[in-house]
């Protein structure tokens, strides 16, 4: 039975042009990333371009997947989306407003915008990439998504005990990384 696939079948079936299995995926996370992109953004409109974005990338790197969880590689490919369809916005007002003879600085990035921003280009994304992707998973949901213990459990397929010690571990892995990125000049 279909449905019976778990979600690494169905992205290599996805892989191969199977839109069933495409359709069987979105039936299973679209609901939760749903809900998560609603938390982010007000804007019901992006947020459902955001989803059918996401899915659109699914479909057309399905390959990509190499293991691990489907739903934290889903939520990476849908935060990722969200950040970039907030910055079109944010162009496109910038630009509207200069039309209208206002200056483009006017508005400053939201608080939220600038940490997402130091998260994926800054010291913070560059350490993140050197921690291992199972670690990276568990940060990202329960410090960059908020999500309790419970859920970031649920979301990953992995016992609580087991977020709780990779959560340990990638804040240490974490402030290592950094330490290596960016060397504090010592005490003063």
């Amino acid at each position: 039975m279909e449905g019976d696939r778990d979600d690494g079948q169905l992205l290599r079936a996805v892989a191969k042009g199977d839109a069933e299995a495409l359709a069987l995926l979105y039936d299973r996370h679209a609901g939760w990333l749903l809900a998560r992109l609603t938390r982010r953004c007000p804007d019901a409109e992006t947020v459902r371009e955001v989803l059918q974005d996401t899915f659109v990338t699914v479909w057309r790197s399905a390959a990509s997947h190499h293991g691990g969880e489907a739903g934290g590689w889903l939520w990476v490919i849908a935060a990722r989306r969200l950040v970039d369809a907030q910055r079109a916005q944010a162009r496109a007002e910038r630009a509207g407003r200069a039309e209208a003879g206002r200056e483009p600085g006017d508005v400053a990035p939201s608080a939220e915008e600038r940490v997402l921003a130091g998260l994926e280009y800054g010291d913070v994304g560059a350490a993140l990439d050197r921690i291992s992707p199972e670690l990276r998973e568990v940060l990202r949901a329960t410090v960059v998504d908020g999500l309790t213990t419970r859920e970031t459990a649920r979301l990953l397929g992995i016992p609580e005990g087991t977020v709780k010690s990779r959560a340990l571990r990638a804040r240490r892995e974490l402030r290592a990384a950094l330490a290596h990125i960016a060397p504090t000049g010592g005490t003063a």
